[in-house]
């Protein structure tokens, strides 16, 4: 495995050595102890798999507010995502800034998206399937997000406009107005 820094302390993308063939590829999709000689300790307890059937759905920007934070290693199976991640640390030198990655079942490339950061995905093709590996359960109490379209972080998404979003996410409110523990 490949661990390439981002402009964010602790976020990597990571490529996995993929093994491919006239059968075929296989690839390592998570390794603790690989993860674990890079610095990065988390006992993930969670996977999740979504499908979106049609190209241009955006679930996002979602996180969970302590202490249920969550880290996440996310990845695509099938199709491709524009995947973007906001920096909620308020400490942090790069508060308010976010970073836009291409994960795809082509390119194999995986994220690791720490606590403390916002989380949210534009598909590029149909019937696109995501996974991700989560350190924290889902709790309903501790969920919130930012709308997609905040003027204020001005993301370059690759969509301008009427993306297929949930009810949800479409009431979800700006990062300015948030109260953030992070």
């Amino acid at each position: 495995m490949e661990f390439i820094k981002t402009k964010f302390k602790d976020v990597y993308i990571i490529k996995p050595q993929v093994f491919e063939d006239e059968r075929g590829f296989f690839l390592e999709s998570y390794s603790k102890k690989k993860l674990e000689e890079q610095g990065i300790k988390i006992d993930f307890l969670q996977d999740n798999h979504s499908m979106s059937v049609q190209k241009g759905v955006l679930r996002g920007l979602h996180f969970q507010k302590p202490p249920f934070a969550q880290t996440k290693l996310v990845r695509v199976t099938k199709g491709s995502v524009q995947d973007v991640i906001v920096d909620l640390r308020k400490e942090s030198e790069t508060f308010g800034q976010w970073e836009s990655f291409t994960l795809s079942a082509e390119n194999f490339q995986m994220l690791l998206v720490p606590k403390g950061f916002a989380h949210g995905f534009l598909t590029l093709e149909d019937n696109t399937e995501f996974l991700y590996k989560c350190d924290e359960f889902y709790h309903p109490e501790a969920d919130s997000g930012i709308i997609w379209n905040d003027p204020d972080l001005a993301i370059d998404w690759l969509i301008k406009e009427n993306p297929v979003i949930s009810e949800k996410d479409a009431k979800l409110g700006f990062l300015k107005d948030l109260d953030l523990l992070f």
